[in-house]
């Protein structure tokens, strides 16, 4: 669900074998080769949870690859998309 300038924000959690593995460092590789912004953490409960904002279909260009590189170590995702609230102005890692 894109803004009124064609933004949107994905949240997205990851279950799987997605901690101790890279995952995030990796993540924020990623991120570098797309115009995105937000971060992507551990959470207690085992999963990594990934929040991206962005031009739409940069957006999906970049969970598009997330999961090519890393599908491996994933087993369930979960994904909610809303309007971009931009707060981010880089990716990173918390």
């Amino acid at each position: 669900m894109p803004d009124e300038t064609g933004h949107q924000r994905c949240d997205v959690y990851y279950s799987g074998m997605v901690q101790g593995v890279g995952f995030r460092y990796t993540v924020r590789s990623m991120a570098g080769r797309f115009a995105v912004a937000g971060f992507v953490r551990n959470l207690p409960d085992g999963r990594v949870e990934l929040v991206a904002e962005g031009a739409a279909d940069e957006v999906r260009l970049f969970l598009d690859t997330v999961r090519a590189e890393m599908g491996n170590y994933v087993t369930d995702v979960q994904e909610k998309t809303s309007p971009a609230t931009g707060r981010f102005k880089e990716f990173g890692i918390k």
